[in-house]
């Protein structure tokens, strides 16, 4: 990755490109179907699209932490967990992130910014307390990896089509009818092409969305192990992780569901068709991959 020491990944830029592309096809046509459709209400329409936009770029990253409760903490409050990130970003050649910890007894880490310049790392209390230093380490180095790679905004950016196109229509439906009064023939027909054509652009926005997080996390976990050269530890982590997750009240999970794209491992780990809708690869893919590396290193 220029600028730091993170491995290239050429295969995940090229499907960042592909699916900004894709996004931003489906966004152009998505809002033009709905000016077409809403002329009455278009200035709704294109102030609401522009407005989400700005909004999810630049404030989307602090939404979500601090809806995972995140509390940027300094060296003098968490010694080892600052020493670990400093570590990792002398090592990576990059800038330090602002680092939080986290109160929740669900294990897992998260990265969060727009750029390397305000990225935050944040780490669970309940991951800090599992963890072996070693492990820890390869934990962070998977999360500063998505910064170094920039997949942190462009996950921003692609989620952005999907949020428009629940709430686009609801708006401009509203605006719409208000003007014609209902009276129109042609409301009938906008009550039901509208909806459809929402849900059909969010299903699409959100496979796409899906296939990418899937790659990026794969991508994460091979930058890791080779920045740090310890893949087995990253596998260590991912194992005990995985399995404490069994462990926590299905009340604690439930609410750190909806962030399951951000995190380093979900929440829930879904089966058979479920796989095509998660955020992360399976375990033992993850597992698979860092095993091949460590045979690797091990030839190197």
């Amino acid at each position: 990755m220029p600028g730091t020491r993170f491995a290239p990944d050429r295969g995940l830029t090229t499907r960042m490109v592909s699916t900004m592309f894709l996004i931003g096809l489906l966004y152009v046509v998505f809002v033009g179907v709905l000016l077409a459709l809403l002329r009455g209400a278009w200035p709704i329409i294109l102030l609401l699209a522009g407005g989400l936009f700005i909004a999810q770029f630049w404030f989307s990253d602090r939404i979500a932490a601090f809806g995972m409760g995140a509390r940027e903490v300094t060296p003098q409050q968490a010694p080892e967990l600052h020493g670990a990130v400093d570590r990792l970003c002398a090592l990576a050649d990059m800038p330090k992130p602002r680092v939080a910890i986290a109160d929740s007894d669900v294990p897992n880490a998260f990265a969060t910014g727009r750029s390397q310049k305000n990225a935050l790392v944040c780490a669970t209390t309940g991951l800090l307390r599992r963890l072996e230093p070693e492990e820890l380490e390869g934990v962070l180095a998977h999360e500063l990896s998505h910064v170094a790679h920039r997949d942190v905004a462009v996950m921003t950016i692609a989620s952005f089509l999907g949020v428009l196109a629940g709430i686009v229509p609801r708006i401009g439906l509203w605006g719409g009818f208000r003007q014609s009064g209902g009276r129109d023939s042609s409301a009938a027909i906008l009550v039901v092409l509208i909806p459809l054509i929402s849900a059909v652009v969010y299903a699409i926005s959100y496979l796409l969305t899906r296939m990418l997080s899937r790659y990026r996390e794969l991508s994460a976990d091979r930058a890791a192990a080779l920045l740090t050269g310890r893949p087995s530890a990253l596998a260590s982590a991912l194992t005990k992780v995985t399995g404490q997750m069994a462990q926590i009240p299905t009340r604690d999970l439930r609410k750190a569901e909806p962030f399951n794209a951000f995190y380093f491992a979900p929440a829930f780990s879904k089966e058979g068709m479920g796989r095509l809708l998660s955020s992360h690869p399976t375990l033992e893919q993850r597992l698979d991959q860092l095993g091949r590396i460590s045979a690797q290193l091990g030839r190197a």
